[in-house]
């Protein structure tokens, strides 16, 4: 195969900024020009997504897009660069980040919450910093994102400002910083100082395979810093921050707790795995097995636990963790087809896991409920809400014609490259629990007897800007299925 053509272009710099212009708009609108705030925000998210989308004939097309945005050190850029993982998680961020928005519309003003110019100008924050991720050319260049990500989006779980909102804050900023100085840090200066004399620039695509330089006892260790040290990919022991952050807003959840955030964390690990080692340094790497084995004990018991959950937002916050692990483990199976059924999964499970996050959110809106023991026959009032949330639970789960079937097809496969049987076992048991976690919310809905309380009669769909974007998501999930070959060629696997 041919190199790729790599192409100068500041689109990957319009992408990163577009929500800094919405931020600086949102704040001057303020609380008293509400409407004009809004405007602004999808403006923003509207330029962010055209200008993503722009670049996806080049990459499709075969080619690299590049941007250098400051040269740090003599052999270290802050460099952009657009490459097929990287726009395929750009465009999940910045489509989903419009739906956010029209949701968060429904969503803030239907509970009269405070703040709301302080919680989207964060918001814009957090997706600025999330396209920074996604278009990292370099170590150095992912870590500078990576704890914008962080910083950014502590006044958004803190939003409520109670007590139980400032421990969740706590707990989410002290693990993540913790992580990222304790073991991240030092892994990246190990790399960038002791690599070959420190002339290395730990590039994604550059210097795939060159870590094969230092003795196979460091590249564990190393490893084993890197995937600990991006603890917003949620594998356990370092996954408590993510239910504790449930205590956000829902739209904070739905987006940044289902896609933006906890996927950063999973994509920074990808790019390690499979840029930074490769597929045939990591395959050759004794015990490198034990990766697979974290990640499917963190499939395993976080379905367990989710099974426990009657709150439905830590019931799914659970459920996330234990997707991200399908994650993790298909970049550590080190095949081709594993790694690029990790890739596909972060598409397949944002869009079903926002739907169910969403449908969660306007529940709670339209009816203050917020436990699945709650929900009996709130189906017949809310059909549209629960019928989205019983289909994100079908694509979750990973059944056809649904996106989440794909992804974990290919996860499939990758373990069957390697002769892993263990793996597609995990993968099997792993979907019968999420079964018996997330189907029983759409049964307690729609077929168990409903409870009787005083005002129940009055419960209908939460306002429209809640239920639409839940409806758009939903129907995503069935899109992603039937048209999913460009995701298939950014993620570079052959149908």
């Amino acid at each position: 195969m041919s190199d790729p053509i790599v192409v100068e272009d500041i689109r990957p710099l319009l992408a990163l900024i577009a929500p800094w212009f919405g931020l600086i708009g949102i704040m001057l609108a303020g609380e008293k020009r509400a409407n004009l705030r809004e405007l602004i925000t999808f403006s923003a998210a509207s330029v962010q997504v055209a200008v993503v989308l722009s670049m996806l004939p080049l990459v499709l097309g075969g080619s690299i897009i590049e941007f250098h945005i400051w040269q740090i050190f003599s052999y270290v850029p802050m460099l952009l660069r657009v490459d097929g993982p990287g726009l395929l998680f750009a465009l999940v961020a910045s489509i989903l980040w419009i739906a956010t928005t029209l949701y968060s519309i429904g969503y803030m003003r239907g509970l009269h919450e405070h703040a709301q110019t302080r919680f989207y100008s964060f918001f814009a924050l957090s997706l600025s910093a999330t396209m920074g991720v996604a278009f990292s050319a370099n170590l150095l260049t992912i870590y500078f994102f990576y704890e914008m990500l962080s910083v950014s989006t502590f006044p958004l779980v803190t939003h409520m400002q109670d007590k139980e909102a400032r421990t969740g804050g706590r707990t989410y900023l002290g693990y993540l910083l913790f992580t990222s100085l304790c073991l991240l840090l030092p892994a990246l200066s190990w790399c960038y100082i002791w690599l070959d004399g420190g002339q290395m620039t730990m590039d994604f695509l550059a210097d795939t395979g060159k870590i094969g330089y230092f003795s196979e006892t460091t590249q564990i260790v190393l490893l084993f810093l890197f995937t600990y040290g991006f603890a917003k990919a949620g594998l356990m022991p370092f996954h408590s921050w993510l239910p504790g952050a449930m205590v956000a807003p829902t739209p904070v959840s739905a987006l940044l707790h289902a896609v933006a955030v906890v996927k950063v964390g999973v994509f920074c690990v990808y790019r390690v795995y499979a840029d930074i080692y490769g597929t045939e340094v990591l395959s050759k790497i004794s015990g490198e097995e034990w990766a697979m084995i974290l990640a499917s004990a963190t499939i395993l018991i976080s379905s367990l636990i989710a099974l426990s959950q009657d709150n439905l937002k830590r019931r799914l916050a659970f459920s996330t963790i234990g997707q991200l692990g399908y994650i993790i483990l298909g970049a550590a199976i080190a095949t081709d087809r594993g790694q690029g059924g990790a890739v596909l999964h972060i598409a397949m499970h944002a869009c079903g896991k926002i739907t169910l996050f969403f449908c969660a959110g306007a529940i709670f809106v339209a009816t203050g409920k917020k436990y699945v023991s709650q929900l009996r026959g709130l189906g017949r009032r809310m059909p549209i809400t629960m019928g989205a949330f019983m289909i994100g639970s079908l694509s979750v789960i990973g059944l056809p014609p649904l996106g989440g079937f794909i992804s974990k097809w290919y996860l499939a496969l990758g373990a069957l490259d390697r002769d892993a049987m263990w793996v597609v076992a995990v993968l099997l048991i792993s979907s019968l629990l999420n079964v018996f976690y997330l189907l029983p919310v759409a049964v307690t809905a729609f077929f168990r007897s409903e409870d009787s309380e005083e005002g129940e009669e009055s419960i209908k769909e939460a306002p429209w800007p809640c239920v639409v974007p839940l409806a758009f998501t939903a129907l995503g999930c069935f899109a992603l299925f039937f048209w999913s070959d460009a995701l298939l060629k950014l993620a570079g696997v052959t149908p």
